[in-house]
């Protein structure tokens, strides 16, 4: 796979560069995920039983997450890697700090 990280101009900000497929199954996912929301929503609207609405909320977040989990393999696997071999071991950080955040 293709997939660099790039600083833009503008704020230092990085940003992954990701293959078509790659980025069609990360938006895909996402699509499924807004779905299951505005499904949650339209429960909520309706009244829907508690327990009905909980477990479609604990459906999206096993979305959300198998969503996360997807993303995260994919940084390691490629930017992660990557700059540890161009020497670049601050990332080391930022992914602990990452997995940190996730983890809450």
């Amino acid at each position: 796979m293709n997939e660099e990280t790039k600083s833009c101009c503008c704020g230092g900000e990085k940003h992954t560069l990701r293959s078509e497929d790659e980025r069609k199954k990360l938006l895909n996912r996402l699509s499924r995920i807004e779905g299951q929301i505005r499904g949650l929503k339209g429960m909520l609207e309706k009244d829907a039983y508690c327990p009905d609405i909980l477990t479609q909320s604990a459906a999206v977040n096993a979305a959300v997450n198998a969503f996360n989990k997807e993303l995260l393999a994919s940084h390691i696997r490629h930017c992660v890697v990557r700059d540890v071999k161009n020497g670049d071991e601050t990332v080391i950080d930022e992914l602990v700090a990452t997995i940190q955040k996730l983890m809450k």
